[in-house]
């Protein structure tokens, strides 16, 4: 509670340098309070003397840990082409400079958690794990002016406040969904949203690999999948896939921020790129044509025949040995065109090969009319029409130890439009603002859900009208940032009117990244 109110204060000092759109530039803090950051921290104690990087600093780090090397040099070049100071990244010890230290003995920050201590000669990230270093990071970034992610050298000064920050996460689950089957987007655009998630501590990147218009991984078992499958997308485009190499190279890349790569195979629904590829798929044995339209819940794999089996089972092989992350989703939505009785047999098999390649299964929340295994998680995807059934079945489950995975469509679909103006979008889910997207509380918000039940959040993109990394983030800013606080804040902090004041001071920082967000007239945008 201290923390909280302290973090308040801190908030409402960053109001002084808050305007309203549209009101020319006004004066910015320097150094900006400990406290202006997204996600809001756990707890902190402002006070005592900024520090300020300079031509001088160099980044320590522990010389034991090949990870906290690897976070320093990151962190180098992140700080180097703005300030044009050299930055060394030395495992030599020091009491000057940015610290990188991991203390394992420190178990009440986590496996994610870190603590920040500023003072006039240092400024000290520790954590108990060096996720927990990389999350420290970001932190960092956000409390040095905004002007640091440019990349060219700007004026500086690059100050930090005084005092201690420690944090941890709400939640273990803290998740984004790419689209990339309704339009296929490059590893470059992936790796790219993957930085942006990075720095508001998503910890999760969920690819949605196949749906009706796309099939967008390699199966060797299955070649046609990608390659006719693979060929095209929404609108008649050209598509495309990613090779095996393709796929780990976004592996790669996101464990190197920290995110884990979960990957969905959407069905038995959702699966006409699979048909059109397998005629011996089908009940009938004839193949249809590839889709490139919108509608949803007319495909589906044909749940009596035994060679439907022996392709989830090849798929979901050659996937899991791919993947070292431990969850892999098998959909499940929209099966309109499957039978209750097939599908409830058809999740019962799909769900054991998962078990048998030693994955965690994750299926939309649809998945709790079959019969979830232990351990499955289900993602709850509703809204406020959902019906009363609906919501009930999804808690039953829960009350009954499946765990749920947060994602209202009228709240954190990142694809609905924000008003009936907005340009790219759906408005299936109605319209959702920003502060629509943020006030609500995950442990709270299914009626009959046990709070420990909820495992995360998920800020899902669908990519219907979505074809580069511009309309990406054009959806998804500034409602992600909001998105990422419900799941690693304290629901404490949770308070729209103080958030929209941090928020604001996200706007240059976006900027300054190349992100053209959408500029929301219910945030007090700061244009330093």
């Amino acid at each position: 509670m201290f923390g909280s109110l302290l973090l308040v204060v801190a908030a409402g000092i960053s109001s002084v340098a808050a305007a309203p759109v549209g009101s020319g530039p006004a004066p910015v803090e320097s150094p900006r309070p400990l406290g202006e950051i997204v996600p809001a921290p756990a707890s902190l104690k402002p006070g005592g003397p900024a520090y300020a990087v300079t031509g001088g600093t160099r980044i320590r780090v522990d010389g034991d840990s090949r990870e906290a090397r690897r976070i320093g040099e990151y962190l180098a070049d992140v700080l180097r082409p703005s300030t044009g100071y050299a930055l060394p990244v030395t495992e030599r010890d020091g009491h000057d400079g940015i610290r990188l230290e991991l203390a394992s003995r420190d178990s009440g920050l986590g496996a994610e958690g870190y603590r920040l201590k500023s003072t006039r000669g240092s400024v000290t990230i520790t954590a108990r794990a060096p996720a927990g270093l990389f999350h420290g990071v970001q932190t960092l970034r956000q409390l040095l002016p905004a002007s640091v992610e440019k990349d060219s050298r700007q004026k500086g000064p690059w100050e930090i406040a005084g005092g201690t920050l420690t944090d941890t996460p709400r939640y273990a689950y803290r998740s984004a969904m790419l689209d990339v089957s309704r339009h296929f987007f490059s590893v470059a655009e992936v790796k790219r949203y993957i930085d942006q998630l990075a720095l508001y501590k998503i910890n999760k990147l969920h690819l949605h690999l196949s749906d009706d218009q796309g099939w967008r991984i390699a199966i060797d078992s299955w070649p046609r999948l990608a390659e006719y499958g693979g060929s095209t997308e929404v609108g008649g485009g050209p598509g495309g896939h990613y090779t095996k190499s393709d796929y780990k190279e976004i592996l790669r890349y996101a464990a190197s921020r920290y995110l884990e790569v979960v990957p969905e195979i959407d069905m038995p629904g959702h699966t006409n790129a699979a048909l059109a590829s397998y005629a011996e798929l089908n009940c009938d044995g004839v193949a249809p044509p590839l889709y490139t339209g919108t509608s949803v819940g007319f495909s589906s794999l044909c749940a009596p025949k035994a060679v439907t089996y022996d392709f989830v089972d090849d798929v979901i092989r050659e996937l899991a040995a791919l993947t070292p992350g431990r969850y892999l989703h098998i959909g499940g939505d929209e099966a309109h065109s499957t039978s209750h009785e097939d599908y409830v047999a058809f999740m019962e098999k799909a769900q054991a090969v998962v078990g048998t390649y030693g994955k965690t299964v994750v299926g939309w929340h649809q998945l709790t009319g079959a019969d979830p295994v232990n351990g499955a998680i289900a993602q709850y995807w509703g809204y406020d029409q959902t019906g009363a059934a609906e919501r009930k079945q999804v808690a039953d489950a829960a009350k009954n130890g499946t765990k749920l995975v947060l994602s209202p469509a009228d709240r954190t679909y990142l694809d609905m439009k924000y008003t009936k103006e907005t340009k790219l979008g759906l408005a299936w889910a109605g319209y959702v603002e920003v502060q629509r997207s943020y006030d609500w509380n995950p442990a709270t918000y299914l009626e009959g859900v046990p709070e420990e039940a909820v495992l995360g959040v998920e800020a899902p993109i669908w990519s219907e009208t979505l074809t580069n990394s511009a309309d990406i983030e054009q959806m998804a800013f500034p409602r992600l940032p909001g998105v990422a606080e419900l799941g690693w804040s304290p629901a404490a902090t949770h308070d729209w009117d103080t958030y929209k004041v941090r928020l604001a001071a996200q706007g240059p920082r976006l900027s300054a990244l190349g992100i053209d967000f959408y500029r929301s007239p219910q945030v007090p945008w700061r244009t330093e």
